[in-house]
């Protein structure tokens, strides 16, 4: 079998896809979506107005928030409606900005995979001397 091409090779650059910055905290799902609707709304949410956009039980959203307020990303505020106690929440400026680098990771990620996505397979399959799916 005759030796892969040089482009071929290149995608083995060390760590290239290992995306460190992708952060736990950050990157589950629903943490993902309290963060995003907190973006879109800089003044913060109600705590029920979080959990009906983000389609969450009460105890998740509150475990999730939790998590959230605990690493710095989202700050409590607590007051009253009349005689009803509401929470809001909203991003911290640390928040902010760790989003916005979490954002930028996720927009390197979709080019990455854009722009490999251009390399022809069936070009890169001749470089392998006519291999074929195992």
């Amino acid at each position: 079998m005759s030796r892969p091409s040089k482009q071929f090779e290149s995608v083995k650059v060390a760590g290239k896809y290992s995306y460190e910055g992708l952060d736990r905290v950050l990157h589950e799902k629903a943490r993902l979506g309290i963060l995003a609707s907190l973006a879109a709304n800089s003044n913060g949410l109600l705590f029920n107005d979080l959990k009906q956009f983000c389609a969450l039980t009460d105890g998740n959203l509150s475990r999730h928030l939790g998590v959230l307020s605990d690493a710095g990303l989202v700050e409590v505020w607590k007051g009253h409606s009349g005689s009803r106690p509401q929470t809001l929440y909203r991003l911290t400026k640390s928040g902010r900005g760790r989003f916005s680098e979490y954002l930028q990771l996720l927009e390197r990620i979709v080019l990455d995979a854009q722009i490999n996505q251009q390399a022809t397979p069936s070009r890169q399959l001749k470089s392998l001397g006519g291999a074929s799916p195992a």
